[in-house]
């Protein structure tokens, strides 16, 4: 038989004093104020550079560069916008309503594409299409052609195979939100639409989608504001967005001054999609709350309609994770001796450093924000979430610049001093360190790790910490017996995540790596660079089986829960 846990009595001598507590509460607004500067302080960089000298590059940028990479930019989102909302709506709606073979299988499957980087299934893609690919091969074999010459085939370098490739790639975006919002509609909504005579396809278009438009857009918006994050794909591609062009204007134009200023532009365009985010966010209340919503058993397909909804979602798998996996582990079959390269197993190693310390770091200042947040709940801390949360939609090409000004303003001020006060040079201390990378990693993606962690507080109580005080616990008594054992899971969760999006991270990795400093991404991003990507496929391999884990996380824990009630 279990003891029954001995109670301590409430000692008065015990309890912190007035004083005491002010300490702590001033040392965690203090904690929360530093970690809300550093999460801005590169924004506020970027701003700063960006009234620069810029050379007169800024005349030749105005005229030959931003018209034309400010309109492929928007065509690109544009058009990865109106893809993914396409294949996400209509593949969660099939899958929510109609029972169809697969169905199973698809439901699970189709979030398996954002195991797929974006410049990974840009490398794969050209290769899978290029002259010597097996497409090509095969159209050549059953056209009898000789030569590329003797027939047409389209160039997936192009603005149109951009919005394709990155379409397929993340539409799970829209998949997720929008099954999960279906599935919420309940049988009702369903019942009243189909009296007044709506068919199959306006209860889609008319019912189902405007109900799920606050998710659905939601979904639209981040999977946009990944395309503005892409930097390894449209190179690739050969499509100059605005992103290109910042990294082309730094690194190619060694100015960084009129990189600053086309990021202000890009952030313009980032700033306008998280407030259509935000402002989708609040509409999202469309339903009957008081009660569980009750969905009705999927209706049975037979026939010719039953295979086209097996075709119509089996098509953004196989596109969007089969081909570019299929892919890799060709290259791999073919040349199995890359596994023992010389240089991976350091940038594996590299990769792992780098990751574990960001989701260090973020664990740790996610977790200061958010119990700042509960214990003390005011505009301090809703200032601090919003600007620790920014840094998870500004790409990694801007972060990586107003990083790189600000620490190398402090290492140049640093060694100013040094040299005018003791005569000794310091150089430069982190700049070009693996601590810059992981400073801009932990920006990018705190934002993940505090979300995890407050969903986790959500699940404790009150009442302990106020069953717990009546006890004699201090407060840092409770937070060390109570929420630290309760967040485990969290803690867990969020560093996982955050080191599997690190170990991914290609823009900010490719512009703030140490010399001679390779992570898995920017392994690959080399090789793809000189045209032999086969040469790197294992490593591109480790990166995609890497990323299976959320995505694995997120099949098992994204089953609504409604209930389904036969007819």
């Amino acid at each position: 038989m279990n003891e029954l846990p001995t109670i301590v009595p409430y000692d008065p001598d015990e309890a912190p004093s007035g004083k005491r507590r002010g300490r702590i509460a001033d040392g965690w607004n203090l904690a929360v104020i530093v970690i809300s500067l550093l999460a801005v302080l590169p924004v506020g960089a970027l701003l700063w550079k960006a009234t620069g000298d810029t050379s007169g590059i800024w005349q030749h940028l105005l005229q030959n560069v931003l018209p034309q990479s400010a309109g492929v930019t928007a065509i690109l989102l544009v058009g990865v916008g109106i893809s993914v909302f396409l294949t996400g709506s209509i593949t969660a709606w099939l899958v929510n309503r109609y029972d169809f073979p697969l169905r199973g299988f698809v439901r699970w499957g189709l979030v398996l594409p954002l195991a797929i980087p974006t410049y990974l299934a840009a490398y794969t893609y050209t290769e899978f299409l290029d002259f010597t690919g097996p497409v090509q091969t095969l159209v050549r074999a059953a056209g009898g052609f000789q030569s590329a010459r003797d027939y047409w085939f389209p160039d997936i370098r192009s603005t149109t195979g951009a919005i394709l490739l990155l379409g397929v790639v993340l539409f799970p975006y829209v998949y997720l939100p929008a099954s999960l919002s279906f599935g919420m509609q309940g049988r009702s909504m369903i019942d009243v639409a189909r009296v007044l005579g709506a068919g199959p396809f306006k209860l889609f278009w008319r019912v189902a989608v405007p109900a799920a438009r606050p998710a659905i857009t939601v979904g639209v918006m981040l999977a946009m504001m990944e395309t503005l994050n892409d930097i390894g794909a449209v190179e690739h591609l050969g499509v100059r967005t605005l992103t290109f062009s910042v990294f082309d204007t730094w690194l190619n134009r060694s100015s960084l001054a009129g990189a600053a200023q086309i990021s202000l532009m890009l952030l313009l365009v980032v700033a306008l999609l998280v407030h259509v985010e935000r402002r989708m966010r609040r509409e999202r209340a469309f339903s009957d709350s008081r009660h569980k919503p009750e969905m009705e058993a999927p209706i049975k397909l037979r026939g010719i309609r039953a295979y086209v909804a097996s075709a119509i979602c089996l098509a953004p798998i196989i596109f969007g994770f089969v081909i570019p996996a299929g892919q890799m582990i060709a290259f791999v079959q073919a040349d199995p001796g890359q596994i023992l390269q010389s240089g991976l197993g350091q940038a594996a190693w590299h990769s792992v450093m780098v990751a574990a310390s960001t989701a260090l770091v973020c664990v740790i200042t996610g977790f200061v924000i958010v119990y700042g947040r509960r214990r003390s709940p005011g505009s301090l801390f809703t200032i601090a979430g919003r600007f620790t949360g920014f840094g998870y939609a500004v790409p990694g090409t801007i972060l990586a610049i107003g990083v790189l000004t600000a620490c190398s303003g402090f290492d140049n001020s640093l060694d100013s001093f040094m040299r005018n006060s003791f005569g000794i040079s310091t150089g430069l201390l982190i700049s070009g360190s693996i601590a810059v990378l992981v400073y801009a990693s932990s920006i990018r993606f705190l934002a993940i790790a505090a979300g995890n962690i407050e969903a986790g507080y959500e699940k404790i109580s009150h009442n302990l910490a106020a069953a717990a005080r009546t006890l004699g616990r201090t407060e840092m008594k409770v937070l060390k017996e109570i929420d630290l054992p309760l967040l485990k899971r969290a803690f867990g969760t969020a560093a996982l995540i955050v080191t599997v999006d690190t170990m991914k991270e290609l823009s900010a990795t490719l512009m703030l790596r140490p010399f001679n400093f390779n992570t898995l991404a920017t392994y690959v991003y080399e090789r793809a660079s000189r045209a032999v990507f086969e040469e790197a496929a294992f490593a591109a391999l480790l990166i995609v089986l890497i990323g299976l884990v959320p995505v694995y996380m997120l099949t098992r824990f994204s089953d609504s829960g409604l209930v389904r009630k036969k007819r």
